[in-house]
């Protein structure tokens, strides 16, 4: 590194910060340790830095069912994010969230001297968790406790929510019925705030909450209810596979989408626009959460905080499709 600062003709440290990716280097200098770097045929010892650090190039994920849609794209992105900048990603994903599961996934991260930690665990046992991690650690939350002192980057899910129920009384519908996610997570919780704001404002009856648990199972279970009331002429799910196990059963039930009753979703999943019908949902932009994750990380790993922003909110958009229309006469 010393010989590629010599040829470019800067410092040491601006070498290291080329090479991490630091935004804040003109890109003339850039180039120059570029080109240097090329012509020397010089390759980063991870093993020194390393020693030199007291940590590796690596960065922890903390998760729960990482095969649900949401989870798995933030995972997608963010180890693209952090392959732009030469560090992998090491997940640890756990079957029950609580303070005890995740503060020791956290811990066995730290002992692996990983550069970093991205926690994604929306349930309040995280901060319990998250508040007796080493200090200096550097440390990010997703969809956390917006009250605990740790970086977060969160979805505007209650924004998403009272844009979906807004989408629905706008149509005609009188109210709107909501099937949520598990009453402890944080996401559930905003969204079923974002739908009571929404029917609250326009002077709505609120129906009492249907809860799932995230899967189609469950949004057919509760599906199977509402199908039985001819006064629900229209849904909120709180994510795309209820929505879809809602579908199920008011096909079974023969009350059609959206002559009968019409369904709006969240998440945007890939299949939702080849769904019968194609499903309105709200879209989270789950790459921009990914990588403004990181980005709050290696302001922490660089020790420059550079914005001094603790919370950035991604705002979602609603995705119209054919599953909502007038209610029946």
């Amino acid at each position: 590194m010393t010989d590629v600062a010599r040829l470019a003709g800067v410092s040491h440290q601006t070498v290291s910060r080329v090479l991490n990716g630091h935004p804040h280097v003109r890109e003339q200098t850039r180039l120059r340790v570029q080109a240097a770097i090329v012509q020397l045929g010089y390759r980063p010892n991870r093993a020194a830095r390393a020693l030199v650090t007291g940590r590796t190039q690596v960065i922890g994920v903390v998760t729960q069912n990482p095969t649900l849609y949401g989870p798995a794209s933030m995972l997608v992105s963010l180890q693209q994010a952090a392959a732009d900048r030469g560090y992998a990603v090491s997940v640890r994903a756990l079957v029950t969230l609580d303070m005890q599961t995740i503060l020791e996934a956290v811990e066995r991260h730290v002992a692996h001297r990983v550069a970093g930690v991205v926690v994604m665990a929306p349930v309040e046992s995280a901060g319990e968790a998250l508040a007796r991690v080493p200090a200096g650690m550097p440390l990010v939350t997703v969809d956390g406790d917006p009250s605990d002192p740790v970086p977060l980057v969160t979805i505007d899910q209650r924004t998403g929510a009272r844009e979906a129920t807004r989408h629905l009384l706008d149509a005609g519908h009188r109210t709107v019925w909501h099937v949520s996610g598990p009453a402890d997570r944080f996401g559930s919780a905003s969204r079923v705030a974002g739908w009571r704001d929404a029917l609250v404002a326009a002077g709505a009856e609120v129906p009492p909450v249907l809860e799932g648990d995230w899967s189609a199972a469950s949004g057919f279970r509760c599906g199977q209810m509402l199908a039985r009331m001819p006064e629900v002429t229209a849904i909120f799910a709180a994510n795309d596979h209820l929505a879809l196990g809602v579908l199920r059963a008011l096909h079974e039930h023969g009350r059609r989408v959206p002559d009968d009753v019409s369904v709006v979703g969240f998440d945007d999943v890939p299949e939702a626009g080849y769904f019968t019908p194609p499903l309105t949902t709200v879209r989270p932009n789950f790459d921009a959460v990914a990588r403004a994750s990181l980005d709050l990380l290696w302001e922490q790993i660089d020790g420059d905080g550079a914005s001094g922003v603790r919370c950035r909110v991604v705002v979602p958009e609603l995705v119209e499709r054919a599953s909502v229309g007038a209610p029946p006469r």
